[in-house]
């Protein structure tokens, strides 16, 4: 298993879910699930083998060594099986905030959405606010999903802005909604 020199705990874990330094044999899953979830990634197309193979060797790999990388990414695990994949993302260590980003099996979106989202943050908790004392953590989402606020918000997280018209997609203008947790000790 890689291991991050910046953590010192590697596994994260709450009942039969886990959050493991992302594996390199789930690359291909994940390359998967991000070509058929496109539409609510800042991906603009379909990946394929070769650029995840090199994603993965020329960025993933060297991020294990570095005592302030720019991402953190893990494999989410049910038991040893991955399911999906996040991390936090935009490190900003001097101000001590990042991105979080997570994406599930699509299979498991339908009917298992909020509960999974729930639990990834939980996890990611355990990384962001214990084990590298960050003070914020943030989603910074495409409004396509207004379930995925309902997920945040029973999580405790508080819309801290939207974006008015910031993005074109579909030759239509979005927005963007960005929801917030502080780390109070």
């Amino acid at each position: 298993m890689n291991s991050y020199k910046a953590l010192n705990q590697q596994i994260f874990k709450h009942q039969d879910f886990s959050l493991v330094p992302i594996r390199m044999k789930d690359k291909y899953d994940i390359m998967k699930w991000r070509n058929e979830q496109m539409y609510h990634l800042r991906q603009a197309k379909p990946l394929t083998k070769n650029e995840q193979n090199d994603y993965f060797n020329n960025v993933i790999a060297k991020l294990f060594d570095k005592n302030r990388p720019e991402q953190i990414l893990f494999s989410y695990l049910e038991n040893d099986k991955c399911i999906g994949y996040g991390g936090l993302v935009h490190m900003n260590w001097h101000d001590k905030n990042a991105e979080i980003s997570f994406i599930m099996a699509t299979e498991l979106e339908n009917k298992y959405f909020q509960f999974h989202w729930q639990t990834y943050l939980r996890l990611i908790e355990q990384v962001a606010f214990k084990e590298i004392s960050f003070h914020k953590i943030f989603v910074y989402a495409f409004d396509l999903r207004p379930h995925l606020y309902k997920a945040l918000e029973k999580s405790g997280y508080i819309q801290d802005a939207r974006l008015k018209e910031h993005c074109l997609f579909n030759n239509n203008y979005i927005d963007i909604v960005i929801h917030s947790k502080l780390y109070r000790k």
